[in-house]
């Protein structure tokens, strides 16, 4: 397999120490993995960190790489503390390989309960042509010095713990960061810069991690509480440049209390190197 090492991609920094995965000793694709509280939303581990994390077992299950799309379906909330991730290789081509994983956690008595459950296809996106053929436009977004930081608004407007916001460094469109005055524009629209607050540069796993990081579309209509991920797709596009990235997410239709939301991550070299769809809860209440 691409990466033999018991470990794998243990870095320096925070999101790769978080995303570590240890093979088990006699049982081939199985990975134990700690999930980390600093990348809770409340009491519920983020859902864009689990699909890294889960990406990460499966680049050390598969032969090639890089993510090119990952779909996962959310089963049950995931809380911080011990994992196991189960892989399995489906089918292993000359330019493409494809594998499954599920994570799980454990009830009070022990009992596996799956967590996340995710089917994806790897390649090498450096083996990639350089043709590029496109209609997409990089968001109109501020400068990043003239959008907002944390510093600029007020309290996480989620009662309880939000972790996540020190892992990262974000910093919203003015125009869509109005729901934290109570001046929600109603338009289902979250744009910011993005960066690891480590200071870390992206790769294909932290695209994955981006494509879930922004405050919730359903922010900008109105709707202030948790909305918990269902389904998630990304296709990672292109090995991001070093810098911030820029993330647009929109929502055009919420109903029946469930919502999509269609995100796109530019790097600072203009490419457009992520792009995913989620189907989402509402807040409820």
């Amino acid at each position: 397999m691409a990466y033999a090492a018991a470990q794998a991609s243990i870095g320096d920094s925070e999101f790769d120490r978080d995303t570590t995965v240890t093979a088990r000793a006699g049982e081939p694709g199985v990975y134990d993995a700690e999930l980390s509280a600093g990348w809770t939303i409340i009491t519920a581990v983020n859902g864009g960190y689990l699909l890294a994390l889960v990406g990460r077992a499966l680049s050390a299950a598969l032969p090639h790489p890089d993510p090119f799309t990952v779909s996962a379906h959310y089963l049950t909330s995931s809380e911080p503390g011990p994992a196991v991730i189960r892989t399995e290789v489906v089918r292993v081509g000359r330019t493409l390989s494809t594998g499954q994983a599920s994570l799980f956690q454990y009830d009070a008595d022990g009992n596996e309960i799956e967590r996340i459950r995710v089917v994806a296809s790897y390649g090498d996106l450096a083996a990639l042509p350089d043709d590029v053929r496109t209609t997409a436009l990089p968001p109109a977004i501020p400068a990043y010095e003239d959008c907002l930081g944390p510093e600029a608004g007020p309290a996480a407007p989620i009662p309880g713990s939000n972790a996540i916001v020190d892992r990262l460094r974000l910093r919203l469109d003015p125009a869509t960061a109005g729901w934290a005055l109570g001046a929600p524009s109603g338009k289902g629209e979250m744009r910011a810069w993005f960066e690891l607050a480590d200071g870390r540069d992206a790769d294909p796993l932290s695209l994955l991690l981006a494509v879930d990081a922004l405050p919730p579309t359903c922010f900008d209509l109105g709707l202030m509480g948790w909305s918990p991920t269902v389904e998630l797709t990304a296709h990672v596009r292109h090995r991001p440049a070093p810098g911030p990235l820029r993330i647009a997410i929109t929502t055009r239709n919420l109903a029946g209390g469930f919502l999509e939301e269609d995100a796109e991550v530019w790097d600072s070299a203009d490419r457009l190197v992520a792009q995913s769809r989620q189907l989402a809860r509402a807040p409820r209440g």
